[in-house]
């Protein structure tokens, strides 16, 4: 990552927190859909959206200001990017995933991060994902948006791996099934259980059903680091799954992984991974000092240990490579046959 080198860079990011709630916003709004037919005024926006056309053409200043949208002639449509992901229906839509998760839950959960590097969270704080989700309606609002955040990584890393000589996977801490109903739908063959708390495995059961995907994917209540893993599988995922619980689990579910898996088996784990030299990427490093607001005891991976971890449990091949660029790796490992 080059180093700042000006005052200007540094007010990019103490103003970053702007951006994302005019993004945000338009979300709620609807801004990126109603723009979705077609050129329209500030008028026009406001009218839909059912907001004054003063406060809209601010809105829609400031998310030309980032590229979002563009003007001409007072008139303004959706940026190419915006278009492709952020419009209500399209095919790679994540909109509700960082309207409802990054901006509802995500956002203000970062103004405890101070208390949670100091270890001095309050009782009304969030402790962990445990307690998070033990509330039905926060587990429904985190776990339907995620399923939207969920499905493109789902679809990449399906057509990344070869599986068709799988049987079987575990997916730990799955939430509403997107990795596992994606990689069942590629893989014919393939069976999976989906290991995940209670108030989420309801919400993913619904998710499987409407996939047609009930006889293939069932779910197993509990919380991955209590909840025994169930052996004789081909595959063992565990995505997003490490950034979320302390550092010192880490070890133990990679033992446990191995001890699931058949001889010949291969271990998945995909998070915001770090380079070794821990100069970056910038959202991977963001990513896990955000999960310490919940989660302090939740440790910054770096691929050199997550490599070195996987060797060290009796893992052949281990690899870590980058998945989502700048964001997310996927780490490999195959037990012995």
């Amino acid at each position: 990552m080059p180093l700042a080198q000006n005052a200007d860079e540094i007010s990019d990011i103490a103003f970053g927190f702007m951006g994302s709630k005019a993004l945000f916003s338009a979300l709620q709004f609807g801004v990126f859909t109603h723009l979705s037919g077609g050129e329209k005024t500030a008028a026009d926006l406001a009218k839909a959206a059912g907001i004054g056309e003063d406060a809209m053409m601010t809105l829609l200043t400031s998310l030309a200001g980032l590229g979002l949208v563009a003007v001409e002639d007072g008139k303004f449509s959706n940026a190419p990017a915006s278009e492709a992901f952020l419009v209500k229906g399209a095919k790679y839509d994540f909109g509700p995933y960082l309207e409802l998760q990054v901006g509802k839950q995500m956002y203000p959960l970062l103004d405890q991060i101070e208390d949670a590097l100091q270890g001095k969270l309050k009782d009304e704080d969030t402790g962990s994902y445990a307690e998070w989700f033990s509330d039905p309606e926060e587990a429904k609002l985190y776990s339907e948006s995620q399923h939207a955040g969920s499905l493109g990584p789902a679809r990449q890393l399906a057509k990344a791996l070869d599986l068709s000589t799988a049987d079987s996977l575990l997916d730990v801490g799955g939430g509403t099934g997107a990795f596992a109903i994606t990689l069942c739908q590629k893989n014919p063959q393939l069976k999976a259980t989906v290991l995940e708390f209670p108030n989420v495995a309801a919400l993913g059961r619904r998710y499987v059903a409407e996939a047609g995907l009930s006889d293939r994917v069932i779910y197993d209540d509990g919380n991955a680091l209590e909840t025994g893993f169930p052996g004789g599988q081909d595959v063992v995922l565990m995505s997003y799954l490490f950034s979320g619980v302390p550092g010192e689990a880490h070890e133990d579910l990679i033992k446990r992984a191995y001890d699931a898996l058949k001889p010949g088996g291969r271990l998945l784990i995909h998070d915001f991974v770090v380079d070794a030299d821990r100069s970056g990427p910038k959202l991977a490093a963001l990513w896990q000092l955000q999960h310490t607001a919940f989660t302090p005891e939740a440790r910054s991976l770096d691929a050199g240990w997550l490599e070195e971890a996987l060797t060290k449990a009796g893992f052949e091949a281990a690899s870590v490579d980058t998945m989502i660029p700048e964001m997310t790796m996927l780490a490999q490992g195959v037990k012995p046959a």
